[in-house]
């Protein structure tokens, strides 16, 4: 029986590792080129760089990306943060339940996985005007925790089988009610799951595309990504302005995952050999 080659797997790796770096160097490089540069050689290293392109957006008479970073932030933050408080309850509580209720409840959410957001957008818009919510940074929100809310539960009710109950049974028996239970017993020891949500929820939030575009509209501003697309003109030829937006629209996103990246790994793989 001949012996795996040794090279396959460092190889294939490489190689999976180079597509997906080449559009992240192709935007690093094109950033800091004029457009008659990027037009004849769009692989090429800026010589010499220029800030140029980052400088036009960030001085853009519309104010453009400042907008779009301000209601990006904003919509993000309080989207995340909900969703991460009222999954990191309700996953406690179906992983701490055993009645059938609590699994079909399960069941149900982990379904609301599987419906691609484009599919329920028109509904979706529906219930939002009907609400007087469209077109409003709280509206979309509120599309945003009811659609994800479902992976926030399932990463927090695997991530509670690796809890002890006896820690919670302890703290029961010393007098502390649910509510105190769950806030301070249990929540502190679920931040890689925190995190974990966090992140993935951060980068799906940020970079979205559609909702923004259609809940919010050209009334209610803009985010990080609807306005790359309304940079872009019918007859744009700036294409180092271009670049730079997409490379500052990253920027945030990118702290915000190396903030939460030791929590990450281990946020996912927790709950995953319990029971």
């Amino acid at each position: 029986m001949n012996k795996p080659r040794v090279w396959l797997r460092p190889a294939s790796a490489l190689l999976a590792g180079l597509v997906f770096f080449l559009p992240i160097y192709l935007v690093l490089v094109n950033v800091f080129k004029d457009g008659s540069a990027i037009v004849s050689n769009p692989v090429g290293v800026p010589i010499p760089p220029t800030l140029d392109n980052i400088q036009g957006v960030l001085s853009r008479p519309d104010h453009l990306f400042w907008y779009g970073l301000v209601n990006s932030t904003e919509v993000t933050a309080i989207s995340i943060i909900i969703i991460t408080v009222i999954s990191a309850m309700l996953g406690h509580f179906l992983a701490r339940s055993t009645g059938v209720l609590a699994k079909v409840a399960m069941v149900a959410l982990l379904c609301g996985l599987m419906v691609p957001p484009a599919v329920i957008l028109t509904p979706l818009t529906d219930v939002l005007r009907a609400l007087g919510l469209m077109s409003t940074v709280p509206g979309l929100i509120l599309a945003y925790v009811g659609y994800y809310m479902p992976f926030g539960v399932f990463v927090f009710a695997g991530f509670v089988k690796t809890i002890p109950r006896e820690l919670e049974e302890a703290a029961a028996i010393d007098g502390a009610g649910a509510f105190r239970v769950f806030w301070q017993v249990v929540f502190p020891l679920m931040r890689p799951a925190s995190a974990s949500v966090l992140i993935f929820l951060g980068v799906w939030i940020w970079n979205d595309f559609l909702n923004p575009l259609i809940i919010l509209g050209p009334a209610a501003g803009t985010t990080v990504t609807v306005g790359i697309y309304r940079s872009i003109g019918e007859h744009q030829a700036d294409f180092g302005s271009v670049f730079a937006f997409m490379f500052l629209a990253t920027l945030p996103i990118l702290v915000f995952y190396l903030a939460f990246q030791k929590q990450f790994v281990k946020g996912l793989t927790g709950g995953a050999t319990k029971g």
